[in-house]
C-alpha cells in the first residue's frame, strides 16, 4: 500500500458525519457476582427499561459520566484531532439531555440536533466494569429509540465526506428509517459511508438485513472478530475475510490484544496492538479505534498508516476509565507514531 491513501479523498466541507445514539455513559464499578446476581453475561450490551435502569442504580454508586454512544465517541475522537465533524442524535430537553450536549460540545464536536419536549427521557448506559477491566452494558435508549427522519440533516451529509453510521440505530424502526435515507443520500452525494457493527449481540438481532445493508450501501466497516463471525455464522475468521471483501472494499477487523487486520479489496494487513499501559476500562476502545483510523483517511494516510494511528488511540483509551481521553490525542499522536 502506498503511503498516500487517495481512495476517499473527497473536497467537502465536512470531514465526517456522525449518526447514532446519543446517550449519556454512566460508569460503575462492580464485582463479578453483581453480575451474576443480576443476570448479566459479562461483556454484552443489554436493552433495559426505565425502571430496570433505576433499581440497578440504586445498588451502585457512579464514579464517571459522560457524553456516550457509539458513534458519538468515534465522532469526539475525530473533533479532539482535530477534524471538522458533527453528530445527529437525539435527546429530551431534560437532565441527562442536557447533560450530554453540554458535554459532547466540549470536544468542539458541533451537535445542533434540537431536543425534544415530550416522550421517553434521554438515553443512558449503565457500564458496569469489573476488576479484569471488561466492561457490560444495560443501555435505556429513551428518546434516542425516537430518532427519526425529520432529526437528520440531509444538507450536511451532501457536503460531508463520510457518514458514519452505528449499528445500534438498527434496534428501532424510526431510527433504521433515518439511518437508510441517510444513507440514500449519501450514496447519491458521492459521501463515503462507514459502518460499525457494533455489538455481536445486535448483529445476531439483524444479521440478514445487515449483510443486505452492507452490500447495497457501505464503503467501510468497523467490527470486531466476534462480530464478523456471528454476522456470517462461521467459526474461520479467512473465511469471514473472503465473505465481507466480495460485499465491501474496505474492512477493518479488530482483535483486541492481538491487534487488528485492514481488509482492501480483498487483501489483508496486520496491524500490531499499542498498550500503552495498564488495561483499566476496554470501555470505547473500539470506538477510539474507528476514530484514529477515520483521522488517517481524512488525512490521506495510508491504511497501514491509518491503522497504527487507530491502535494507539485505543491502546490509550484502554488505560482509563471511559471513553473520553484525558490527555491532548494530537499529542499523543506526535509522541506514539513514528
Amino acid at each position: 500500500m502506498t503511503e498516500k491513501n487517495k481512495l476517499f479523498d473527497l473536497k467537502k466541507d465536512i470531514d465526517l458525519i456522525g449518526l447514532g445514539n446519543a446517550i449519556v455513559d454512566i460508569i460503575v464499578n462492580v464485582d463479578d457476582e453483581f453480575l451474576e446476581i443480576n443476570t448479566l453475561k459479562k461483556g454484552s450490551m443489554n436493552l433495559i427499561n426505565s425502571n430496570e435502569s433505576e433499581a440497578l442504580l440504586k445498588n451502585c454508586t457512579v464514579i464517571k459520566k459522560i457524553s456516550g454512544g457509539s458513534s458519538a465517541n468515534t465522532v469526539v475522537c475525530l473533533a479532539e484531532l482535530d477534524n471538522n465533524v458533527q453528530f445527529i442524535g437525539r435527546v429530551k430537553n431534560d437532565n441527562f439531555g442536557n447533560f450530554f450536549s453540554t458535554d459532547i460540545r466540549r470536544s468542539n464536536t458541533i451537535f445542533n440536533t434540537p431536543p425534544i419536549d415530550k416522550g421517553p427521557s434521554s438515553a443512558h448506559s449503565i457500564i458496569f466494569i469489573t476488576p479484569d477491566a471488561q466492561r457490560t452494558m444495560c443501555t435505556y435508549l429513551g428518546a434516542s429509540i425516537e430518532f427519526e427522519p425529520k432529526d437528520v440533516n440531509y444538507k450536511l451529509i451532501a457536503n460531508s465526506k463520510y457518514l458514519y453510521l452505528e449499528g445500534y440505530l438498527w434496534d428501532s424502526d424510526l431510527a433504521k428509517n433515518a439511518f437508510l435515507q441517510a444513507a440514500k443520500l449519501a450514496k447519491e452525494s458521492d459521501t463515503k459511508i462507514i459502518l460499525s457493527l457494533s455489538d455481536s449481540f445486535c448483529v445476531d438481532r439483524h444479521r440478514e438485513s445487515f449483510l443486505e445493508l452492507i452490500e447495497k450501501y457501505i464503503d467501510i466497516v468497523f467490527c470486531n472478530e466476534s462480530e464478523v463471525l456471528s454476522l456470517f455464522q462461521e467459526n474461520d475468521l479467512q473465511r469471514c475475510q473472503e465473505s465481507i471483501s466480495s460485499i465491501c472494499e474496505l474492512i477493518i477487523i479488530t482483535l483486541g490484544s492481538k491487534g487488528s487486520l485492514v481488509v482492501n479489496k480483498g487483501k489483508s494487513e496486520e496491524i500490531k496492538p499499542k498498550l500503552l499501559g495498564k488495561i483499566i476500562d476496554t470501555t470505547g476502545a473500539g470506538d477510539l479505534y474507528a476514530g484514529g483510523f477515520i483521522h488517517g483517511l481524512i488525512n490521506n494516510y495510508s491504511l497501514k498508516k491509518c491503522g497504527e494511528i487507530g491502535s494507539i488511540c485505543a491502546g490509550h483509551i484502554i488505560t482509563q476509565l471511559g471513553s473520553r481521553s484525558n490527555i491532548n490525542l494530537q499529542k499523543l499522536l506526535r509522541t506514539h507514531l513514528i
